[in-house]
């Protein structure tokens, strides 16, 4: 740092750049800062892609593909198809689903360490050092790795910049430790050898409904213990009433506005003690009740970097602290809990700090889904307050006939006066998929109009997106119909 405070280059050689946290934020920081040129060094605990890719995302939507098989085979005799096998007598038999979860466990988990090892060759090629270890601050020029066993040994890495990007832990009640035998966090579920009998899930948020939705279609009884009165609280109200139909349809408990103030393992099953005193019996649990950031013991608070009082950091929109040269990102900081933000945010915070262009992230442009069965997808604003809403329900849409498709809609809102698209909602299968398109309008701010002249496959579920588009041009965007 320059004696005026400011930080000063010496352009003769790389500017270094050091990131604590190989998962997506960090990866994406260390692909673009050697992009750019620079030194970039990568400290990273449990393997690269954190536990994003290793106990996270990559193998809860693995787990999530493999229920979606499972019921698309249940519901194949809807289409006609049946599957039979015959008997000693010639009489054909309906055979029944089998989960091998041992199966399907060892092919998360290896289909996890691959991702992992991909990033990890990618960024080598790319030039990034990568040190195994636990890092940490020493002040704002400066972090130390420990890289022996204990603790022991310890690595000095100077940086003219530092890249925060360590993550977050599923967050554990003292009333219900985890155990990893029959009290689980969302980490731990692959070790289980069978489908449980009756999963309880503590936790109605994303977490919880996708593991609820998972488990549900390869075949336990799930009974979903939601404090609050709908499954997705903060979620579309209209998607989460589809998400409650389709759950109930396939024969899960929803326990609304229950907290959960103890869990025990009996040994032979867990007991959930709810705030009223009743309980609920099943064989395992899983506590879905939010996470922590992985911020202790980092030395942040030393090198004056601002805390928010869960221990989160304080970012700005380019993903800058409160010290110049430190910048965080992903589920470590107060911006929106996504690898998808993580991962945009990573690049965000290079390009900022080496003087590129930047644009600075923008909350309402953010395309998020949720990986139950039908999907969530959403994008932008999705409240009428400052809009016009148009929805259009997926029965309609001839592929979604073909497809045996019942549940789900598109929604769409348009700013009134100029019909600017500013949100929408798609509740469908891959509506992961089928959100982009209306990212897309929302970031390119296209008018319902612009985005109705737009050609789709016929047929397509796509095609409901025009279709509500279209539909709205016959709307007085002024709130009138």
């Amino acid at each position: 740092m320059g004696n005026n405070g400011r930080m000063t280059f010496d352009f003769e050689r790389k500017q270094r750049i050091a990131i604590i946290g190989g998962g997506p934020g960090g990866y994406e920081a260390a692909l673009a800062a050697a992009q750019l040129g620079a030194d970039v060094t990568l400290v990273e605990s449990t393997g690269v892609g954190g536990s994003a890719v290793l106990t996270d995302v990559v193998p809860s939507k693995t787990l999530i593909a493999t229920a979606d098989a499972a019921s698309a085979i249940d519901d194949a005799s809807s289409l006609g198809v049946q599957f039979y096998a015959k008997g000693e007598t010639g009489k054909p038999l309906k055979p029944e689903v089998a989960i091998n979860l041992l199966a399907v466990n060892k092919r998360i988990l290896a289909l996890a360490g691959q991702q992992s090892e991909d990033m990890r060759e990618r960024l080598i090629e790319a030039g990034v050092r990568i040190i195994p270890g636990h890092g940490r601050l020493e002040d704002e020029d400066a972090i130390v790795v420990s890289t022996g066993p204990g603790g022991t040994d310890f690595d000095r890495i100077e940086a003219d910049t530092i890249i925060v990007s360590v993550g977050g832990s599923p967050r554990e009640l003292p009333s219900a430790k985890p155990d990893g035998d029959r009290i689980l966090t969302w980490k731990q579920m692959y070790n289980t050898s069978a489908v449980p009998k009756h999963l309880i899930v503590v936790g109605s948020g994303v977490t919880g409904a996708e593991f609820a939705s998972a488990y549900m279609n390869l075949g336990s009884k799930v009974t979903l213990v939601s404090s609050r009165e709908q499954v997705l609280p903060g979620e579309d109200p209209d998607a989460a009433k589809v998400l409650e139909k389709v759950f109930t349809r396939g024969g899960m408990t929803l326990l609304a506005k229950s907290r959960a103030d103890r869990v025990e393992n009996t040994g032979n099953g867990v007991t959930v003690t709810l705030s009223d005193g009743s309980t609920v019996e099943g064989s395992h649990c899983l506590m879905a009740v939010g996470s922590v950031p992985n911020t202790r013991g980092l030395g942040l608070e030393g090198a004056g970097v601002q805390l928010a009082e869960s221990g989160h950091i304080l970012v700005n929109k380019v993903g800058r602290t409160s010290v110049p040269n430190i910048y965080a990102v992903g589920d470590c900081t107060n911006l929106v809990p996504l690898a998808s933000v993580s991962s945009m945010l990573g690049r965000t915070a290079v390009f900022h700090a080496m003087g590129d262009a930047v644009i600075p992230f923008a909350e309402h442009k953010i395309a998020s889904n949720i990986f139950t069965s039908p999907e969530i997808a959403s994008v932008g604003w999705t409240d009428g307050d400052q809009a016009v809403e148009l929805k259009l329900d997926l029965e309609e849409n001839p592929r979604a006939k073909m497809m045996g498709v019942k549940d789900g809609f598109v929604k769409l809102y348009a700013r009134e006066g100029s019909g600017t698209i500013i949100g929408g909602v798609v509740v469908a299968p891959k509506a992961s998929e089928l959100i982009f398109p209306i990212a897309i309008a929302v970031d390119r701010r296209l008018t319902v109009d612009q985005l109705a002249r737009v050609f789709t496959a016929y047929p397509s579920l796509a095609g409901s997106i025009t279709d509500a588009a279209r539909a709205m041009h016959g709307v007085d965007l002024r709130g009138e119909a």
